[in-house]
């Protein structure tokens, strides 16, 4: 599934904010507006739309108004959503997040219609978006996901919480590491930088809490929100990052599910509450196995280090 919604994001290029929340129906309904959509918020909707040609305008509605944060064109989001393609007098279900699990999504990701239907949104709001060729992919369409320039797209969006770009690990300061493990400091913006020490890494796996988090430990098979960078003990070198840079400023952290990482994240983590920030030191076997990551520069014999800041649960 995320696959598909990495293919939905895909040929998207960052747009300017937008302002805006709703649709003023006119007199006569359009084909857009009568889009219907039931159902109580957390559960897949359902969403009826008309057997006839979609209009050319873009419909947005506020389904089920939220009492949370609102939502700004820098932040991101956690959301389940439906997405349908109206081609013609046909509608089809293209992805649903609902039988899967949330997916954290900025804000300002170029599909305009969308952005301006969900700016200034709160936090545990429905949200309806009937968006015209247009104000979705365009001339252009998007093959990955089979919309062509002439096709409507439909989004029904539950959001679950916001994200700003400086959201990290909150808590009481434990450590930052040091004396034979890395030592974390902090880049412009709050990023963790790792500065590896000139002696062997350890054989075994370390979990070391820098930060302790107030909320829930975390459990196994979870969906956890997090920022994280991984740096390689060999070389020192940084081979990941999800944090926000200055050419993508609104980048979304990230949903995994424990248990469906590497042995490191998916042990380590259990137990650690949410608001932590937590150094892994991972020998091979606990990371890459001897296949290691050649696109990552990584080796079958390379210890790695993580330091993942645990946002939330999804």
């Amino acid at each position: 599934m995320r696959r598909l919604t990495a293919a939905i994001l895909a040929p998207i290029a960052v747009t300017a904010a937008l302002a805006g929340c709703s649709s003023s129906p006119s007199s006569s309904a359009t084909a857009n507006q009568s889009v219907k959509v039931s159902g109580a918020v957390g559960a897949a909707p359902t969403v009826k739309i008309p057997a006839k040609a979609p209009s050319s305008d873009l419909v947005t509605k506020t389904l089920v108004q939220g009492h949370g944060a609102k939502l700004t064109a820098s932040d991101s989001y956690l959301a389940n959503f439906s997405i349908y393609i109206w081609q013609g007098k046909t509608s089809k279900l293209l992805i649903s997040s609902y039988t899967s699990s949330p997916e954290v999504l900025p804000v300002t990701m170029g599909l305009t219609g969308l952005q301006k239907a969900l700016s200034g949104q709160r936090v545990g709001s429905r949200v309806l978006a009937v968006l015209p060729p247009k104000d979705a992919y365009g001339p252009s369409g998007n093959s990955q996901i089979g919309v062509t320039a002439n096709d409507t797209m439909v989004w029904v969006v539950d959001l679950l919480n916001a994200f700003p770009p400086t959201a990290r690990a909150t808590g009481q300061q434990l450590s930052n590491g040091g004396g034979s493990l890395p030592t974390v400091t902090l880049a412009s913006g709050g990023v963790p930088q790792i500065s590896i020490p000139k002696s062997a890494p350890p054989s075994k796996l370390v979990v070391k809490t820098l930060i302790k988090g107030t909320g829930a430990p975390l459990k196994a098979g979870q969906s956890i929100v997090v920022r994280y960078v991984g740096s390689i003990w060999r070389t020192g070198k940084e081979f990941n990052n999800n944090w926000p840079t200055a050419t993508q400023p609104t980048a979304p952290p990230n949903v995994f599910t424990l248990g469906q990482l590497i042995p490191a994240w998916n042990t380590g983590l259990v137990g650690i509450p949410v608001g932590s920030r937590v150094m892994l030191v991972v020998p091979p076997a606990e990371g890459y196995g001897k296949k290691g990551s050649s696109q990552a520069g990584i080796t079958a014999t390379d210890t790695l280090v993580f330091v993942v800041d645990i946002l939330a649960t999804a």
